[in-house]
């Protein structure tokens, strides 16, 4: 489990530092792209997610994917194992878990720099935010990327609250690409609720991060949408996720040629042998690797395989 609660000086540092990076916030478009209706020029969308372990809030995995745009089909992704030290302190979560995303960023620039997104979505809050400074202004300014803050509740500051008054507004929501403000008691619109599909009737609260205004923000998450969660966000997700199947079977969000998630594989295409006689089990395998129109190029790999068991690649 994760340490108890900082101190008072930790937060007042903390407090700081937020404030120092949130004079750095500009909260309007700064790239061609955003000012073309259609988003002519983007090319390439990122999200990220930190998926924890059942149980434990102190082992996750750190999500990286960008997706091409329009089509939204996954072009490089990005899961590494990560050890959170940092408590979990409302307010003050990029603390805990952006030093890892911007890990991410670098390591594709690195490695890929041609595929460094022009956009990042976040699954948490931007100006939506205690001090107006979230997660997703942390990393756009740690990034210097435009970045969008998704959250899917309602972060209750600045007088907003889960009332009669804002159940009434997500009713009045009849279909996706409805949206109304979130205006706080200062008088400052913080974000909007978006109704993202039709097949929702849950919105998503989408705020600035850096580098784009609101209304761009809004109409962005809404063409990134396929279900409720904008597909950056959702396959940052699935990417990140840890083996669920009953056999042991690595379903870490291994994709066919249409999407659809492929059983019993892992990123690395190592397989989980039915026939094996040694008991064990397809390890979480995680690592970083690209996927090209000839399948996934794997560019590391990290994996503790279990006793008696042997990697595919290897033999």
């Amino acid at each position: 489990m994760a340490r108890g609660e900082p101190g008072a000086e930790v937060l007042r540092r903390w407090e700081r530092e937020q404030a120092q990076l949130r004079a750095n916030v500009i909260e309007e478009d700064t790239e061609e792209w955003q000012k073309d209706s259609a988003f002519a020029g983007l090319e390439r969308v990122g999200g990220v997610d930190l998926s924890y372990v059942k149980g434990n809030d102190t082992i996750a995995c750190a999500s990286l994917v960008v997706l091409s745009y329009p089509d939204l089909k996954v072009l490089y992704e990005d899961c590494q194992m990560v050890t959170v030290s940092a408590p979990y302190v409302a307010g003050f979560l990029a603390f805990r878990e952006a030093p890892f995303l911007v890990e991410a960023a670098q390591r594709l620039q690195e490695r890929e720099p041609g595929l460094r997104p022009q956009v990042l979505l976040i699954d948490g809050n931007g100006m939506l935010h205690h001090r107006g400074f979230g997660v997703a202004c942390h990393l756009g300014v740690l990034t210097d990327l435009p970045c969008i803050g998704v959250a899917k509740n309602l972060l209750q500051v600045d007088g907003l609250a889960k009332d009669e008054l804002h159940k009434e507004q997500i009713r009045d929501l009849q279909t996706g690409g409805d949206v109304f403000p979130l205006m706080g008691t200062s008088g400052r619109v913080l974000g909007m609720a978006l109704r993202s599909c039709n097949k929702s009737k849950k919105p998503i609260y989408v705020s600035v991060g850096h580098r784009t205004c609101l209304e761009s923000a809004v109409r962005l998450v809404l063409s990134c949408c396929r279900y409720r969660i904008p597909e950056p966000i959702r396959q940052a997700a699935r990417s990140g996720g840890l083996p669920t199947d009953n056999r042991g079977a690595c379903l870490s969000g291994l994709r066919g040629s249409g999407g659809e998630e492929q059983g019993a594989a892992c990123p690395a295409g190592l397989t989980y042998d039915p026939e094996s006689t040694s008991g064990s089990t397809c390890p979480p395998h995680r690592g970083m690797w690209l996927l090209s129109q000839g399948g996934r190029k794997r560019l590391s790999l990290s994996a503790n395989l279990a006793p008696g068991r042997s990697c595919p690649e290897q033999t």
